[in-house]
């Protein structure tokens, strides 16, 4: 059993970090691509590392902060348990207002054009390095990945290991890149919306599960209740999509 829980913490921090990361930097390479091709790749790639540097130190830095505060453990699953719920709840209303027709699903491809529209009527300055290239790169990277980073934080600071959501966030991060370098084009046919609704599911989840740890709560079958808890926010997320396409038909 202890074997199982253990696995359990690695999944569901892991997958968390993955789904929200991919999502993160499908819509940071929309906006690199669109740099690079329109005002070339020195530079925006520059503003890019420095992003990746910055996030990087907010992480090594934040985190041993968290496990060093001497705050007691409860209020700590509590205030963190809490924020994780917020966001969580964030990413799935707006993913439940999408999938009902509510909301406007993001379309990478009209924002992949916009940009280079941008950046076509924007001069280039004289010299090495083109600096509206690179602050853009830069804002695109800490702008999209400082939610992976609350997450990565948040979820390892809650479970006193950050090690299975930063290997979720890492292989995101690498497997968008990867496929950005193959392919040269934005991710139009990765399924947003699909994986805003699960990563708010997974971080609703948590929050919950974590807030009634900090209550002192005793879960049934301790951290295997994550699991009860997705499947239950999942129902209502989608009978709640389902309420609001009859409420648009009506």
């Amino acid at each position: 059993m202890a074997e199982l829980i253990a696995l359990l913490h690695w999944s569901t921090s892991s997958l968390a970090a993955f789904l929200a990361s991919l999502v993160e930097c499908v819509e940071a390479l929309t906006i690199v691509l669109a740099v690079g091709v329109t005002r070339g790749w020195r530079s925006v790639l520059l503003g890019t590392a420095m992003g990746l540097v910055l996030l990087t130190a907010l992480i090594l830095i934040f985190n041993p902060l968290l496990h060093h505060i001497p705050i007691p453990i409860a209020w700590l699953q509590i205030s963190l348990g809490g924020l994780i719920f917020i966001f969580g709840m964030n990413w799935l209303r707006k993913a439940v207002l999408r999938a009902a027709g509510r909301k406007a699903l993001h379309d990478q491809a009209l924002i992949y054009q916009e940009e280079i529209a941008e950046m076509v009527n924007i001069a280039k300055a004289r010299g090495r390095w083109d600096w509206i290239a690179l602050v853009t790169g830069f804002k695109a990277i800490v702008l999209e990945g400082v939610e992976v980073v609350f997450i990565v934080v948040a979820v390892g600071a809650a479970e006193t290991s950050m090690a299975p959501a930063a290997l979720g966030a890492v292989a995101a991060m690498l497997l968008v890149l990867l496929l950005g370098i193959l392919l040269h084009r934005p991710l139009m046919r990765v399924p947003e919306n699909s994986l805003k609704f699960g990563v708010g599911v997974i971080l609703s989840a948590f929050g919950i599960f974590w807030i009634g740890k900090g209550c002192g709560v005793e879960w049934p079958g301790e951290d295997l209740a994550i699991i009860g808890l997705m499947a239950g926010l999942l129902i209502v997320a989608l009978f709640s999509v389902k309420w609001l396409k009859r409420q648009i038909a009506v």
